[in-house]
């Protein structure tokens, strides 16, 4: 039996700039998505540079967000 995995949505937070999060959507898009009330349509693309610092947060904060999972 073949099981596929439905491609997940991931949140970081860049260590150069802490006042805004960062989310890599389904299709591997990143996108800056402010803090606060309806931040995922407040989005922006993100294009991270070489030097960008990207670390990892648990998945449970994307719910304080409301992004859609």
């Amino acid at each position: 039996m073949i099981t596929t995995r439905k491609p997940v949505m991931s949140l970081y937070v860049d260590k150069g700039c802490l006042e805004h999060w960062i989310v890599r959507d389904r299709e591997g898009r990143f996108w800056v998505v402010p803090s606060g009330e309806s931040a995922w349509e407040k989005r922006e693309p993100f294009h991270p540079s070489e030097d960008a610092e990207l670390e990892p947060v648990p998945g449970h904060y994307m719910y304080m967000l409301g992004l859609p999972i």
